[in-house]
């Protein structure tokens, strides 16, 4: 799957649990203007209406003469016993389902998306503390030989 566009924030931010991969419905100048990566995800985030998953926060730029509204909530495809299992895990475990990113599989829109859990900010710093020794240790060994 080729990735047009990622959530960069989604791996600091929350612990990633269970993912998958879904289909959107989309507008035609929708698919240009994500094929041309003018979407963002940042705080990107999906919820349920009834049973159905949808995709909401996702700001997608408008296609050259195109109108439409940037930010309307777009509803993902996935298989009934797929969408049991996330909103069963989603409930007894109190989990949030987030979008990793968008890529494109056989001229197909996709999303990955995934279930996680939010990070404290103890668990952030901790994460950045770890990042910089490794990167001080290999300084080092670069250094000494």
């Amino acid at each position: 799957m080729k990735i047009l566009v990622q959530n960069k924030r989604a791996h600091f931010d929350y612990e990633i649990i269970d993912k998958f991969t879904a289909g959107i419905v989309l507008l035609g100048w929708e698919v240009k203007s994500i094929q041309a990566r003018n979407v963002s995800l940042v705080g990107a985030f999906c919820y349920f209406k009834g049973s159905e998953l949808f995709l909401g926060n996702t700001k997608i730029s408008e296609y050259k003469g195109s109108r439409g509204q940037m930010d309307r909530s777009r509803k993902l495809l996935l298989h009934k016993h797929e969408l049991k299992k996330i909103l069963k895990e989603k409930v007894t475990k109190k989990l949030t389902i987030i979008p990793l990113f968008i890529g494109q599989n056989n001229r197909k829109i996709k999303v990955e998306i995934a279930l996680a859990k939010g990070k404290t900010k103890i668990d952030k710093r901790n994460v950045i503390k770890e990042r910089q020794l490794k990167r001080e240790a290999s300084k080092f060994l670069k250094n000494y030989h």
